[in-house]
């Protein structure tokens, strides 16, 4: 069974943000990057399903040329291959990534797959959007927020939580499926996987045009409040019981 799982080259999730001047674009000038973690989880279902089923793991990505660095990841956690459509930097839309993933799915004899993994959202936008217009767009079922996944004879069962219990899916193959985080613990990539996965090729494909007819336009972007403050020390030990008592009854009216 061949997998392939698609991912995003996003901000580390636990960098401050700054945005450029004129609010269009995160300025990245030190900025580090990384996989979402729903991705990476993606990725490890991949992998683990692949050699359960005597297939291939192959990790795609449409991003910029840096992009190469995410993918990197995904070969040194052992998936067999990686595709980049590499875009000029320029931000796609969730409708015109899924567009470029299924036209290269679809017309590549190589990126053939039986199950088609993605992250549920991405860290940076959260859209919950792409995967399930891949699989609209290929015409396969799919399902998104899934927390358990296994393969049974030619047949995917997927489950979510939901409130009070949990929803079962089985899906025909090929299929594509939405994971969560935690659905599976990713395997730690070793130094020495890293330094042979630089040194495996990694296949380039140009997507198709971004150019789009109407659609969202964006204003701007803004930070989020980073929710800094004053702090105030009520003391030391034992001496500090008083203060601490005070502000609990009094401002904050703990009785």
């Amino acid at each position: 069974m061949d997998t392939l799982a698609c991912i995003k080259r996003v901000p580390d999730t636990g960098a401050k943000i700054t945005l450029t001047d004129d609010d269009q674009h995160i300025d990245a000038s030190n900025l580090g990057f990384t996989i979402s973690p729903h991705e990476e989880c993606a990725i490890e279902a991949a992998i683990q399903q692949a050699d359960a089923h005597e297939g291939t793991a192959t990790v795609l990505s449409l991003g910029p040329p840096d992009a190469e660095e995410q993918l990197r990841t995904g070969l040194a956690m052992t998936a067999d291959d990686a595709v980049l459509l590499e875009t000029e930097g320029e931000e796609w839309r969730p409708r015109e990534t899924a567009a470029a993933i299924a036209e290269a799915v679809r017309d590549d004899a190589d990126l053939g797959f039986d199950l088609l993994l993605f992250g549920d959202e991405s860290a940076d936008a959260g859209n919950h959007q792409v995967g399930v217009r891949v699989a609209e767009a290929l015409d396969v079922p799919f399902v998104g927020g899934v927390s358990h996944l296994d393969v049974e004879d030619g047949t995917v069962v997927a489950k979510r939580d939901v409130t009070g219990g949990m929803e079962v899916y089985e899906l025909d193959l090929p299929a594509a499926v939405g994971v969560k985080e935690g659905v599976n613990e990713p395997r730690y990539a070793s130094m020495r996987a890293k330094m042979q996965a630089r040194k495996q090729s990694i296949q380039r494909r140009d997507p198709p045009s971004s150019e789009f007819a109407g659609g969202i336009e964006k204003l701007r972007l803004e930070a989020p409040d980073t929710g800094e403050g004053d702090a105030e020390v009520l003391g030391e030990g034992v001496d500090a019981v008083p203060a601490v008592a005070g502000l609990l009854e009094n401002e904050l009216e703990v009785t």
